[in-house]
Formats: C-alpha cells, structure tokens, sequence
C-alpha cells in the first residue's frame, strides 16, 4: 500500500497485516493483523483506518495499533484506502457499494450501491464525495446523505482514485483517458488519451497535473486545458501490473514502477534527477513528508529516502529500511479481468 506519515510514524499495509513504524529508524512500532490482505490506511483523529479483504474496515489506536472499531461490509471490501473526513469513514467495495461510516464509533451513515465493483479510493472536498466504479462512471454524493450530485460516464472501468484541485476533478479510465471534470457539475472540460490504462491518481502541482499510465510513462499536463508538456518513459512497459501513482512536491515529481525503480522527475521537464532500484515492482505511491520520501515494493521492504536538498531533489541516502514484511505473493494476484 502507499504509505502514510503522521507524527513520526510510517503506516504501510502488506499482506494481511497493517505496519506501524518509527519515520526515522524504520524500527518495529507494532502491527495488527486481518483475515485477508489489507489496503493502505487512512489517519485522522489519532485512529487508523484501514479496509481488508476479509470484508471488514477497521478503526485502529493510531499509537498502540489497539482495535477500537469494526464494521463487516454485504460481500467483501476491496483492499483499497479509506478516506476520512468531515467525521466520517468512506471505502468502496467488490459489492458495488461505497460506505460512509461513522470515524468513531464504526455506524453505518449511508451506502451508496453502483453498477459494477468500487476499486477507487474517494476523494472527499467541499461537502461532496468523488470516486470511481468499474460500472465506467465517475460519481459524485453528496457526502453528507450519498445522494447523488451527477455522474459521468468513461468508455471502461474507473478504478483511478480522482484528485480534486480548484474544483476540478481529475481522474483516470481503463479506456486510457484522464478526464477533466468540472466538480459541481460533472461537465467535461478536457480529456487526453495516453498510450495505456490509467488506473493510477492525479498529482496536481503549480497549474500541472502529473498522471502515471500502465505502460510505465508518466504525463505532464496543462491542468487547465490538458495539453502535453512533457511525458516520461520509465521503460517498463505494460506488463498488466498498474506502477504507483505520482507524487508531486518542490518541483519534484515522484513514481514507482513495474520495473523496481523509483523515481524522481524534475517536474518543469521531466528529466530523471535520480532512480533506486528496489527487488520488485514498485505499486506503491511515494509520501513525502519534511524532506522524506516514503515507498514499498514488492520486493517486501518498505524504504525512506532522506533528500539532501527539497526544491530540486538530488540523490538520496536511505535514512531508513525496514525489511522482511512477510508479503506472501512475489507478485500481485490476478484482479479478476486478467491484469495485476
């Protein structure tokens, strides 16, 4: 999963089990495991969010990893992040549904039930909750009710989570398309078709908006108007295994990718500033947080690199490396249609 850094602690999911570690050594704070795999957390309010594939969300003590709450979904949860806000919990489903829940006590508020399986992790901004379905729409609720405010309609699934910047809406389709979408209205302001699916977030940065594809490029795009600035081939290629999404900061453009490296890109160009090469592919989307970039991999680590410089990232030193996370698979399932 993407890690998460709140207050000195690194939350990262793997296998079946939620990791709690110290941002700075790496150390072992503690661990709570589920019944099936585990998507990445969501931290608010001192608890720790996160869903599994057992069909639960569970409520975790954000310092001690002690169970404070769960909540058992119809059919079965999707390892996906949760997103907390306005005091509630929202997390899709594999049984069509999007849930919002109670942040302290686990109740459920309203479900809302789509045509297909949610993969998508919402976004949540102004009172409205955003996120994909693999029924091909992007949806827009009202977060408080989840009454719906519009939806649009993709040419495939939208297992893209969307980014919400200056009420625009960004996201991604299996059809390789980004959409632009106004986000009171759902109204189309631009699309550009990249060389794959995106099934990845957008990371909107200075008036760009940077999107990684499956086939391993990332895209520089006029936030505005969709136009190309620039693009980036890591060389992977599409291998049906999605690379991370980006993360932008300080003129810095961070992804992971199929082929075990991750990355950062000068963000005005493109240009690779440095790479690490990690055991395995790289699915998991950077964090940076106070001059730390934080990943996983496949390869059963997850890394810190320290930045010598913030505003134009040069080559890192690993401040931290905690290894032997007990990830059973070399390799991601099979998520049902065929691709990793």
């Amino acid at each position: 999963s993407a890690p998460v850094e709140t207050n000195g602690i690194v939350y990262v999911g793997a296998g079946f089990t939620l990791y709690a570690l110290s941002a700075t050594s790496g150390a072992l704070l503690w661990q709570y495991s589920t019944g099936n795999f585990v998507g990445g957390p969501a931290v608010s309010g001192g608890a720790v969010y996160i869903s599994s594939a057992d069909l639960n969300v569970y409520a975790l003590n954000a310092s001690t990893g002690a169970l404070l709450w769960t909540y058992q979904t119809v059919e079965g949860i999707v390892p996906a992040t949760p997103t907390v806000a306005d005091g509630m919990v929202f997390v899709g489903s594999w049984d069509k549904n999007v849930y919002a829940l109670n942040a302290k006590t686990g109740t459920l508020v309203w479900r809302y039930t789509t045509g297909r399986s949610v993969i998508s992790t919402p976004a949540v901004a102004n009172g409205v909750v955003y996120f994909g379905s693999q029924d091909n729409n992007i949806y827009a609720l009202n977060a408080s009710t989840g009454s719906l405010v519009w939806q649009f309609t993709t040419g495939s699934f939208v297992d893209s989570p969307p980014t919400v910047v200056n009420d625009v809406v960004y996201a991604g389709s299996w059809d390789k398309n980004i959409y632009a979408l106004n986000a009171n209205n759902g109204a189309l302001l631009w699309q550009y078709e990249t060389d794959s699916i995106v099934r990845t977030s957008t990371a909107v940065l200075d008036g760009i908006a940077y999107v990684a594809s499956d086939g391993g490029f990332v895209y520089a795009l006029h936030a505005y108007n969709g136009s190309l600035l620039w693009t980036y081939n890591s060389g992977s290629g599409d291998d049906g295994f999605s690379p991370s999404s980006v993360s932008a900061a300080d003129g810095v453009v961070y992804g992971g990718f199929q082929n075990g490296n991750i990355c950062a890109l000068r963000a005005t160009n493109g240009s690779l500033l440095w790479q690490y090469t990690t055991g395995n592919a790289v699915s998991s989307t950077p964090a940076i947080v106070n001059g730390m970039v934080y990943a996983g991999s496949w390869d059963n680590n997850a890394y810190a690199f320290g930045l010598a410089g913030r505003n134009e990232a040069r080559r890192p030193d690993i401040r931290a490396l905690h290894s032997n996370l007990n990830v059973a698979p070399s390799k991601p399932a099979a998520d049902g249609h065929g691709r990793y």
